[in-house]
């Protein structure tokens, strides 16, 4: 008998875990080679994890709702020819795991794997809901009662993060039953019931006096995976901002000229953001440190030049898609790879590779009306880029018959380093050259 083990992917460059939404198999059950065994999800994207093996399920070693580090054997696939069924009984074996979340000691704990799915919610429903979902359904002030009368179009009915944003952006249309939610907190015994009910959150004894016209509102995991991430790359890399501004009059006028022919011709949208790629990704080319990162005490230069883009979500947190070998690619090319991940991002729709594999990052905080910013660097990344938005200000302009005094579109630029490889000069410099490719830019450049 030849067993294969099944371990949790790694799903990008800083998620370190992942929770199992559902199972689609069980012990003694036969799988294909890339078929989808069960769903996960992390606080980027949920993804389908397929089978490396063919053959027959021998243990599935986590239930529903675990949280699992990446690379942990999650389950073992018997690829031999007379796989046997009877080995069904083994999923046992699950409480062993260490793994788990302290949220998940609310389920009951000889449950089998199978049978988490339909657990009770705290509304007395019989639904299952991912952590995404429930993370956003209390953000949003949805009850479970609420929750349970939302539509789902994913699998079995279940409800998916696009069904969530789509109820929360029509939820005005219909009045919501906020009321509800309160009285489910109550008997709040199970998983679900957590991240969806504030008050379970006040339930909880504290040694803390915080006052009394306060209200104190638990994380949810979601919210401290990404405070980890940023204390985690404050306590990698040694942050310096260096900030500079650029007269953007010209690229702002061209893109004003140029948007309506642009969508007509190649059937897209021409934002700022693939003009701002494009030069970032010409000073890379002259400033390859800035494309780097660390291990230990070497510097590893990455030839190709992938560039995260932080994009927001409608439940207000942000990801980074990765545009993919952006140096390889034209304007066309890049507003294509820029409006596809963005609107993929909005809609739920990411793959867990579009998050992977970014050695460079750009945000605009310019989009939320900020002048400019200190960004966090994206860890293993050495370098990020904060463009801030575009004001119209008047501006010392030198010409042939002397200086003069013009209306100029002006944007700041900011650029976080890790100051271990990256010193002030190569920073400085790198960051004067974006600015000086966008003040460069062709006014009559051709669609």
């Amino acid at each position: 008998m030849a067993i294969v083990d099944l371990v949790m992917p790694k799903m990008g460059e800083s998620i370190m875990e992942a929770t199992v939404l559902k199972w689609h198999k069980k012990p003694g059950d036969k799988v294909k080679m890339d078929e989808t065994i069960l769903e996960i999800a992390t606080d980027k994207v949920d993804s389908e994890v397929p089978s490396t093996a063919e053959g027959t399920i021998t243990e599935i070693l986590f239930k529903e709702n675990d949280v699992v580090p990446v690379g942990t054997i999650i389950a073992r696939i018997d690829n031999a020819a007379a796989g046997a069924a009877p080995s069904a009984p083994q999923p046992a074996a699950a409480p062993a795991q260490p793994a788990s979340a302290p949220v998940q000691a609310a389920a009951a704990p000889a449950a089998p794997v199978m049978q988490q799915q339909s657990a009770p919610s705290a509304a007395g429903g019989n639904k299952f809901y991912s952590p995404l979902v429930l993370n956003i359904a209390g953000k949003e002030g949805i009850g479970m009662a609420e929750l349970e009368n939302i539509p789902g179009t994913g699998n079995e009915g279940r409800v998916t993060k696009k069904d969530i944003l789509n109820y929360v952006a029509n939820r005005g249309a219909a009045p919501a039953q906020p009321a509800a939610a309160p009285a489910q907190a109550a008997p709040a015994q199970p998983v679900a019931s957590v991240p969806a009910a504030q008050p379970a959150v006040n339930s909880q004894p504290s040694t803390t006096n915080y006052g009394n016209n306060v209200e104190v509102i638990e994380m949810d995991r979601m919210r401290k995976l990404i405070a980890d991430h940023m204390v985690r790359s404050k306590a990698t890399s040694p942050h310096v901002t260096s900030f500079t501004e650029a007269d953007v009059t010209n690229l702002v006028r061209w893109r004003e000229k140029a948007k309506k022919e642009f969508e007509k011709k190649y059937n897209e949208k021409i934002t700022f953001t693939p003009i701002f790629i494009e030069a970032v990704v010409n000073c890379i080319r002259k400033f390859p440190m800035i494309n780097s990162s660390v291990d230990g005490d070497k510097i590893i230069v990455k030839k190709d030049i992938n560039i995260g883009m932080a994009t927001a979500l409608p439940s207000g947190n942000l990801i980074v898609p990765v545009i993919k070998y952006a140096d390889t690619k034209n304007l066309i090319g890049l507003s294509k790879d820029v409006n596809g991940m963005a609107n993929a991002a909005r809609t739920g729709k990411l793959k867990a590779d579009d998050t992977q594999g970014g050695t460079f990052t750009l945000t605009n905080v310019g989009t939320f009306g900020s002048l400019m910013g200190t960004p966090i660097i994206n860890q293993p990344q050495v370098a990020i880029l904060a463009v801030g938005s575009i004001k119209k200000r008047p501006m010392v302009i030198e010409t042939e018959e002397g200086d003069v005094i013009a209306i100029r579109h002006m944007m700041y630029l900011s650029l976080s380093y890790d100051h271990r490889i990256v010193d002030g000069s190569l920073g400085a410099s790198f960051l004067t050259a974006v600015a000086n490719e966008l003040e460069a830019f062709d006014p009559n450049r051709a669609i």
